[in-house]
């Protein structure tokens, strides 16, 4: 393999360790492997909340990394989810924290929203923000809410 492959797959990983590290400093965790599974879960959530097509475009936009961890176990046919109440969604995050549990899910939740404001274009946010159930979408910052301008990947 060329020194070239290896610099991207070297650069994703550098990137989704910035992502982790973000995210873990939004949560005052100092526990990057937990901010890992918060990232992984609700992306996976998110995933499984929108339409195929909305799906893929999120995706497209992230770390070729998280893009790998994001489609994992996805079934496109299954989606998007039929109880696609804002209680569903914070359950299915809760339920990959049972062992150690948040203190406050929706903060936890809303952290990884305003860290995907921030790193993936406002066209793309606005899009999936629009596929959201009303309830859930009210967890995720509008445009202009967020701290920092969107990052070419």
């Amino acid at each position: 393999m060329s020194a070239v492959g290896l610099e991207s797959i070297d650069h994703t990983v550098q990137l989704t360790h910035a992502w982790i590290n973000d995210l873990d400093a939004r949560l005052k965790w100092s526990n990057k492997p937990r901010s890992y599974r918060l990232l992984r879960t609700v992306l996976h959530a998110l995933r499984d909340w929108l339409q195929v097509n909305e799906a893929v475009d999120l995706a497209a936009q992230l770390p070729t990394l998280l893009r790998g961890v994001y489609y994992e176990h996805w079934r496109p046919a299954t989606v998007p989810t039929k109880d696609r109440s804002k209680a569903t969604f914070l359950a299915r995050v809760d339920a990959a924290f049972v062992t150690d549990p948040l203190a406050d899910t929706e903060f936890a939740v809303i952290s990884v929203f305003h860290l995907l404001s921030d790193l993936i274009s406002g066209g793309e946010i606005r899009d999936v923000r629009q596929a959201l159930p009303a309830d859930l979408r009210k967890l995720w910052p509008s445009q202009g809410q967020s701290e920092k301008k969107a990052v070419v990947l």
